[in-house]
């Protein structure tokens, strides 16, 4: 019988200086964390209201934005007196607008809700926050409300054209500096805001820079090595990018105590099962193979809700999955290639977010499944997992590979999946995927997909009408997935894709192309 489950992420975190960032709920919050990272600094988010023991690891806290108005009887607040005195503070917006009215100072509804770009005027006095900012240099303000009147001890250090206090430093009453800035650095828009983040991180918080791909890869083998030890882990690979990574991770840790499962739940892409069962096994990989496709049809049968069909193949993924892993013996660890969007969509943990959608390896196990779970990338977000791929040499065209979704063409095509709709996407999807690396257009786009409509409209096809399928190509830009925008694809390329799918792909007579963003659509159609 397996153990009672455990949660093992922890011990891969490493004692590496850190920035804290409070969450108040902003939509930018994960922005903040990947701005400090790119510095090669660590940063962890945490929830306002969850903020642990302030320890030496620890160099300076930020709090973030939040969709709320710090006037709001409801807001979210914290004890902000006690936190001033323990690590340099960095308030983004919302922030900066809490420390001003808790301390004393007043917010006030603006006359027009500042939105969008300004120029920043600084102040005479010398400062590091601002040392490698340009003179009227551009920023992106985001608020309803401003801060009209600082507390005692603090002083303006940036306005703008609409904004009298745009940025405050406190004037050394606390025990570390204390910055607040009502417009948000993290966004591109703000041309200089890494600047200003560098300067807040390694001249204000001191921190060294020492958060490193190379680092990660060598102290989570490490970590693995220890926690794991001679036991043996079972891996259920996807083909993509996050699960290999992961895989490799443990790999170098325990080798051949890695027993990775490569499930073909009939929903791949064409001829993807072998071809990546292959790759991972030119790799040195563990490897095992098995065809449940069959399994996961039936279960899916008439099934037309996306969330339903979600459940269904997370279910059925488990019975397979839990069936193949009985076959190991002795095995103690559950390997996962969970991510950090992962958990962030699907578990409202940091600030009042909102669940999108429910992914098949978050959320906990089901009671049978009584392993120690082993998830070495839950930190990163996505294209970190890249670097630390790189890192450990895996091919590019696995580390380059877009982002595919658990639950396979089953949510690409818009009502019931049956056996004749999987063929006709199969082959339209062949064809988009192939051009977009024919005509050297996939590394330029994040993620593409074909998806296919329960419509069908009137066609013409020399002498004949047709009424078949429409399907639609979805082609976005991004770094995490977290936001996207649409690739503008050269016309010439949709015409020459639409013209081949339509010609060869019979059962489809009609192709558009999808243009818009996310938010406020999301990637996948369902």
């Amino acid at each position: 019988m397996w153990r009672t489950s455990f949660h093992a992420a922890d011990y891969l975190c490493p004692m590496h200086e850190k920035i804290l960032i409070l969450d108040f709920g902003s939509q930018y919050t994960q922005l903040i964390a990947r701005r400090i990272r790119e510095l090669n600094v660590y940063s962890e988010i945490v929830p306002f209201s969850k903020i642990p023991e302030i320890d030496d690891s620890i160099k300076g806290i930020i709090l973030s934005g939040s969709p709320f108005s710090c006037r709001d009887e409801n807001a979210p607040r914290i004890e902000i007196e006690k936190l001033l005195n323990q690590k340099p503070v960095l308030g983004i917006c919302y922030g900066a607008q809490l420390m001003a009215q808790m301390l004393g100072g007043n917010v006030s509804a603006s006359n027009k809700r500042e939105y969008g770009r300004a120029v920043l005027q600084k102040t005479s006095s010398p400062e590091k926050l601002f040392g490698k900012i340009s003179e009227r240099s551009q920023v992106w303000m985001s608020h309803a409300d401003t801060i009209t009147a600082l507390p005692e001890y603090f002083e303006v250090i940036a306005s703008t054209d609409s904004v009298e206090i745009a940025a405050f430093k406190s004037n050394n009453h606390f025990a570390f500096p204390v910055y607040g800035v009502q417009f948000h650095p993290e966004v591109v828009h703000t041309t200089e805001g890494k600047n200003l983040l560098s300067a807040f991180v390694k001249e204000v918080c001191e921190c060294k820079g020492d958060w490193t791909p190379a680092s990660f890869v060598q102290e989570t083998i490490d970590g693995l090595k220890k926690k794991i030890g001679n036991e043996q882990v079972v891996l259920g690979l996807s083909g993509g990018v996050d699960s290999t990574v992961a895989a490799v991770l443990i790999s170098k840790a325990i080798g051949k105590n890695l027993h990775c499962i490569f499930v073909d739940n009939g929903l791949l892409r064409k001829n993807e099962f072998q071809s990546v069962l292959d790759s991972y096994q030119h790799m040195g990989l563990n490897v095992t193979g098995v065809d449940a496709s069959e399994e996961f049809l039936n279960a899916l049968h008439e099934v037309s809700d996306p969330e339903k069909k979600r459940k269904i193949i997370g279910k059925t993924f488990i019975d397979v999955f839990d069936r193949e892993a009985h076959r190991i013996q002795n095995v103690k660890f559950l390997g996962q290639g969970t991510i950090y969007p992962d958990v962030i969509e699907s578990i409202s943990v940091h600030g009042p977010s909102q669940t999108i959608k429910s992914h098949h390896n978050v959320g906990g196990l089901p009671d049978f499944l009584k392993l120690n779970v082993v998830e070495p990338l839950r930190s990163l977000f996505k294209d970190e997992v890249r670097k630390v791929g790189a890192e450990l040499k895996i091919d590019p065209d696995i580390l380059n590979r877009h982002p595919f979704p658990g639950p396979g063409l089953s949510i690409r095509i818009l009502g019931p999946v049956s056996k004749e709709k999987l063929q006709i996407l199969r082959d339209a999807d062949e064809i988009f995927i192939g051009n977009l690396k024919k005509y050297d257009q996939y590394d330029k786009v994040w993620q593409a997909a074909t998806i296919l409509l329960p419509i069908q409209s009137v066609g013409v096809m020399g002498d004949e009408r047709t009424y078949e399928f429409t399907c639609v190509l979805r082609a976005v830009t991004s770094v995490d997935g977290m936001t996207a925008d649409w690739s503008r694809l050269p016309d010439d390329f949709l015409s020459t894709t639409s013209s081949e799918i339509i010609n060869q792909v019979k059962g489809i007579n009609r192709v558009v192309y999808d243009i818009s963003s996310k938010p406020p659509s999301t990637i996948e159609w369902e």
